[in-house]
């Protein structure tokens, strides 16, 4: 769930609204009422989780066992109204309707909407029971998301084994087109041969860790997103493995003493010294980069916040979806030059592929700009001054208890944190009292928090004097302590 306010950049971030990569719609039809007529925080009626008439936990109506029922399809599978969370698709349903609730809710508070008659005379206490509303449904969005990535990432072993084997059909497809004419060589057995263990390989890997996302588990960090550094380590460790493969499958085919010591002297360094010192660079930056960014965040120096599932998108872009300089250069250079490296071994199969070194020092200059990027990148949230808030006809006057305060500064909400469940994480310490930073609903977003903004009031339980305010953010971090003076 990521819902974006205005003065962060508009609307729904993280694909909410009409942004959502699943093409969520912005809200759903209908009313909401002030108080639920029986539906959970989600906003659904009949008791949500599950909340379909007919009292199944996953959302059948009637009623749901092995795959019978109203709402599966021919063959047992489960259809597109499906709701509950043992496969995709009920997964994303439910991760759909939720979205559609919370939006639909948030739209209405914006428009002064659903308030009960209790709190409705406060503005205090409306924006109190406002956020906790908005805080509690979000919280089933996060839910509901988690739930679709774990059973997306359940299903991703499927398809990067196809994508694989998609390869080496495409590799079989290429060899025998451009055998016409020139005719099939023990180089392109060999090729075809390697292809086929590396494929192989993966598939295996794939299975044995099915669960977590299949081949592209070790390319997963800890924050669930996808890891530039290693991924495109990874591609080269594989692009050398399936040369030295190629090597050794025209060694074992070679019936000549003189064919075999020609292959063998392939591997000698001096043949493919680029290669060699490419795979060292982006293999240590791989590693390097996470020991970086490891200790970066136990500093406080850095603000990382889980993702749902890892995307394709995060292999160019930083934690927030923006396309990042230092990421996509290093993509794409190294793409370039393993392309390079991939025609010289199409070329000449009897060595490894000798990149030139001017080459490999574009390679390396890349490398270098990334893991500057991965350094300056960041940063621990400031408090810059807190002033008293003052609404239109209010006198000038000191901070009071009760009084709301507006703290400015920078890094309140980490990149990544913008949906309304991370956003009703933030606190406000003032003094030695917890405040929630309340969420202020406007359409297509929130007013508060922000990145630079946020508006607390001071509780009654606040000791007149001087007292130090500081946030902690949704990533756990916290600013540092600012003096204020509070009057009776």
């Amino acid at each position: 769930m990521a819902v974006r306010e205005t003065g962060q950049g508009g609307g729904d971030a993280g694909g909410y609204g009409s942004g959502h990569a699943g093409g969520y719609p912005g809200a759903s039809a209908g009313a909401h009422p002030g108080v639920r007529e029986g539906a959970s925080a989600g906003g659904y009626r009949g008791g949500y989780p599950g909340g379909y008439p007919g009292g199944h936990t996953g959302g059948h109506t009637g009623g749901h066992a092995g795959g019978a029922g109203a709402g599966v399809g021919a063959g047992g599978a489960h259809g597109g109204g499906c709701a509950c969370g043992d496969c995709p698709h009920g997964a994303r349903e439910g991760h759909r309707r939720a979205v559609a609730a919370f939006l639909r809710r948030r739209d209405e508070f914006a428009a002064g909407h659903g308030l009960p008659a209790a709190v409705a005379h406060s503005a205090s206490a409306s924006r109190q029971w406002v956020s906790e509303e908005l805080a509690q449904s979000a919280g089933l969005v996060a839910e509901r998301g988690r739930a679709e990535g774990q059973a997306w990432l359940a299903g991703l072993w499927r398809r990067t084994a196809g994508a694989v084997w998609a390869g080496v059909l495409l590799l079989l497809l290429g060899q025998a087109l451009t055998a016409v004419g020139a005719g099939w060589t023990s180089a392109r057995t060999a090729g075809l041969a390697a292809a086929l263990v590396v494929a192989g390989a993966l598939t295996a890997a794939s299975w044995f860790h099915r669960a977590k996302g299949g081949a592209l588990a070790p390319l997963i960090g800890e924050d669930n997103r996808l890891s530039t550094s290693r991924t495109v380590a990874a591609v080269w460790v594989l692009f050398v493995a399936y040369s030295v493969l190629v090597l050794a499958g025209r060694l074992a085919a070679a019936s000549r003493h003189r064919e075999r010591d020609a292959l063998i002297s392939g591997l000698e360094i001096a043949r493919g010294a680029g290669v060699v010192t490419v795979l060292a660079v982006v293999c240590g930056i791989a590693v390097l980069v996470r020991r970086v960014v490891g200790l970066r965040v136990l500093g406080q120096r850095l603000q990382k916040v889980r993702a749902d599932r890892p995307r394709a998108a995060d292999l160019l872009t930083d934690d927030a979806g923006r396309g990042t300089f230092a990421d996509i250069q290093y993509v794409v250079i190294s793409g370039v030059a393993l392309l390079f490296a991939a025609v010289r071994l199409a070329r000449r199969p009897d060595q490894l592929p000798d990149l030139p070194w001017g080459l490999a020092v574009v390679v390396l200059v890349s490398a270098a700009t990334y893991m500057a990027g991965k350094y300056a990148e960041g940063g621990r949230p400031v408090i810059l001054s807190v002033v008293r808030a003052r609404e239109a006809g209010d006198l000038d006057a000191p901070i009071r208890t009760g009084d709301d305060i507006e703290i400015r500064g920078a890094g309140f909400v980490p990149p990544g944190a913008q949906g309304a469940d991370r956003l009703a994480r933030m606190v406000v310490r003032v003094g030695a009292v917890h405040v929630h930073v309340p969420l202020v609903p406007v359409p297509g977003g929130f007013r508060n928090p922000t990145d630079t903004l946020l508006t607390v009031p001071v509780p009654v339980e606040v000791e007149p004097g001087r007292v130090e305010v500081q946030v902690v953010t949704a990533a756990g971090v916290e600013t540092n302590r600012y003096a204020v003076e509070v009057t009776e």
